[in-house]
């Protein structure tokens, strides 16, 4: 894996050993980055289930703001710290340890106010993607900026519902065996 373009640009990415972690692909993230390139410049990004952290390291590279990531398992963290570490990314970001739930829980609080939300959970956990597009699409949830997105990637057969409440999918993009879900509040 590497950085695709910013200040970064071509350095390595490391990711975790064995096959719980799925990266996202260099081909997919420059499709998904390709279509966010108006939204990056000073975007405040959330990336759940960030595993090595290659999706919120290539929004820094490209100019975001702040990006949180948000991951439980300990290789993943490993990994992500290492990522930022070789890179000498020292601010313009936080990482939260734990699950997507505890985190947009225990943040609703306070307005994030986020740009743009990057969710890739494992395939084989359906109902996380339930579970956290419902909480965006909730009414009650003060997360999203006025035109903010939120991102799901997903298998390519696995096709998610087209609304979460007020979400609603605006895109579809489908590359090998995997597809990226567009989702913005409907008005």
């Amino acid at each position: 894996m590497r950085v695709i373009a910013g200040k970064y640009r071509s350095r390595l990415l490391g990711a975790p050993a064995g096959m719980a972690t799925r990266p996202t692909s260099d081909r997919l993230r420059e499709t998904l980055f390709n279509v966010l390139a108006p939204r990056i410049a000073d975007a405040r990004l959330l990336d759940l289930y960030a595993g090595s952290g290659a999706v919120g390291i290539e929004a820094l590279s490209r100019g975001a703001a702040q990006v949180t990531f948000v991951e439980r398992a300990e290789r993943a963290l490993k990994t992500l710290r290492a990522n930022l570490n070789s890179l000498g990314i020292v601010s313009g970001f936080s990482i939260y340890s734990g699950t997507a739930a505890a985190y947009l829980n225990g943040s609703r609080t306070g307005a994030l106010e986020l740009d743009i939300v990057f969710l890739d959970p494992p395939y084989d956990a359906a109902n996380e993607y339930e579970k956290t597009l419902g909480l965006f699409g909730g009414e009650s949830i003060g997360f999203l900026a006025e035109n903010a997105v939120v991102v799901a990637e997903h298998r390519r057969k696995d096709e998610l519902e087209a609304q979460y409440g007020l979400l609603k999918r605006t895109r579809l993009l489908k590359q090998g065996d995997a597809a990226l879900s567009f989702y913005e509040l409907k008005k």
